[in-house]
């Protein structure tokens, strides 16, 4: 079976330093210019990073398979399982060209957008994507140029939009285009996407990230491609796909709120208060949730965060997201591991605040009822009662350690596991510390095992005691029904 050995030695034969996160919440890091090397990779996994996001917006099929090498290399020499998340770029919808480059539009003045590709002027250009003109309608808003313009139209008919600008200024060629009222009747992925896609699952990574999510059937459509080789978060940058958000969380693994986005098609004022509805909608499903975007943008040219973003981190910490993503500030910032050094101090100062175990036990929700998810809630219960030095469970599949996961335990989690592509994927959840260990030959061996293992992984001293979960009989995935209390012993 596919195992990273426990402890593995490195090139001068002594057992490195396990590594152990002093918190629960985990750290997304991009890779890119600033953080390609083998060196730097090594640097910010030290540091604090817990998964690497991989932008295909910016990444070939070729420098992809080097990250990937770089991180499973590194992976190899630590021992220890590192989570990978390849984020698929999806459809850019742009307008065309201008005469002279760009206009000045203004409040008030009358603009169109045509199917002509003819360059434009400052009364219409070319928007190349007829599927725009069959869905959109008098009324709905268009936002250009990251949303600093925005037009309403008029009136929409085939291959022509009409429209009066409501915030004008410098409009320039190919810029973006959003339209927040409207949901567009294209695929969330593109030829591009599907490609990537492949290279990526083909290759290993754990998760894809899915851009342009409006409707469930969009992940669907990704979970049919990935075909189980991977977990498909999607991306909730859209307001369609707020509102459809019951329906994705069914078929997506995992959710990431992409702030950037949101920003631009819905109110800024409104989006804390969407952040905080997705964050408590994935936690209620037991469905890993990412905050991503701008968490500490202006580490991206200077050494330390400004205090709002400290406060902006440290809310998505305290609301019990799976996970706190850096994008520019690793990938092409002047400071990609004191960044990640930032967010883990700011993560590690939030959950030793004494509000904060009380604003994570008020969000939380009544287990599923099913046996699984009771079991899981009981071990909560029983190691805080106890005060128990850790929760262990045995996963196959990784359900069980998402269903822990789940229950936000004050304790430590230790999810043990005989598949590496398990581990590599519960890297994402909250709290859960991945150890790849063969399977438990029996019960005794499986008790005795946890409580080695809690030991030499610094979670519990001899003489402690730690709650196991696990299924019987031993070996049949989904099947959690059994909860057991041990000693740790001398060795």
């Amino acid at each position: 079976m596919d195992c990273i050995p426990f402890g593995r030695k490195d090139h001068a034969g002594a057992v490195r330093k396990i590594v152990r996160r002093n918190r629960k919440v985990k750290v997304v890091a991009t890779l890119g210019p600033a953080s390609s090397s083998p060196e730097m990779i090594e640097k910010l996994f030290v540091a604090g990073a817990d998964v690497f996001r991989i932008n295909m917006s910016h990444t070939s099929h070729q420098l992809l398979t080097e990250f990937y090498g770089h991180i499973r290399g590194i992976e190899e020499r630590l021992g220890r399982p590192i989570t990978i998340l390849a984020d698929l770029q999806g459809p850019k919808i742009r307008i065309g060209t201008f005469e002279n480059k760009e206009v000045q539009i203004q409040a008030g003045d009358s603009f169109t957008f045509d199917g002509d590709p003819t360059p434009g002027n400052k009364t219409r250009v070319c928007l190349p994507h007829p599927e725009i003109f069959a869905a959109a309608k008098a009324g709905d808003s268009l936002l250009l140029n990251d949303g600093r313009l925005r037009v309403e139209i008029l009136s929409a008919e085939t291959g022509r939009l009409d429209t009066r600008v409501v915030f004008g200024g410098t409009l320039s060629d190919r810029k973006g285009v959003n339209l927040p009222d409207t949901v567009i009747p294209i695929p969330a992925m593109t030829e591009k996407d599907r490609a990537d896609l492949e290279a990526a699952a083909s290759l290993g990574v754990d998760w894809i990230a899915l851009s342009f999510v409006q409707r469930a059937s969009d992940v669907a459509e990704a979970r049919k491609l990935v075909r189980g080789r991977c977990g498909v978060v999607a991306k909730i940058e859209k307001p369609s796909a707020i509102a459809s958000l019951a329906e994705i969380l069914e078929i997506a693994d995992g959710i990431m709120v992409a702030r950037g986005d949101l920003g631009v098609e819905l109110p800024l004022e409104t989006v804390p208060g969407c952040q905080k509805q997705i964050t408590r909608a994935a936690r209620r499903a037991g469905k890993p949730v990412i905050v991503a975007t701008q968490m500490l943008e202006s580490m991206i040219v200077e050494p330390v965060p400004t205090r709002a973003e400290v406060s902006d981190v440290a809310t998505a910490v305290y609301e019990g997201a799976d996970a706190i993503m850096l994008s520019a500030e690793s990938a092409s910032g002047k400071w990609p591991d004191k960044s990640v050094s930032t967010m883990d101090k700011i993560a590690q100062a939030v959950e030793r605040d004494e509000l904060y175990r009380g604003i994570i036990n008020a969000q939380r929700s009544d287990p599923q009822p099913t046996s699984s998810d009771a079991i899981s809630a009981a071990a909560r219960s029983i190691a805080e009662t106890l005060n128990l030095a850790a929760i262990v469970c045995y996963t196959s599949s990784g359900s069980t350690g998402l269903r822990v996961s789940r229950e936000r335990p004050d304790v430590p989690i230790i999810a043990l596991t005989p598949i590496t592509a398990t581990a590599r994927r519960l890297g994402l959840a909250w709290g859960l510390h991945c150890v790849l260990t063969e399977d438990a030959h029996d019960l005794d061996d499986m008790v005795s095992r946890a409580a080695s293992i809690a030991r030499t992984e610094a979670f519990a001293q001899p003489g402690q005691r730690v709650i196991i979960t696990a299924g019987v009989p031993l070996r049949t995935p989904g099947s959690t029904n059994m909860l057991r209390i041990a000693f740790v012993g001398e060795r």
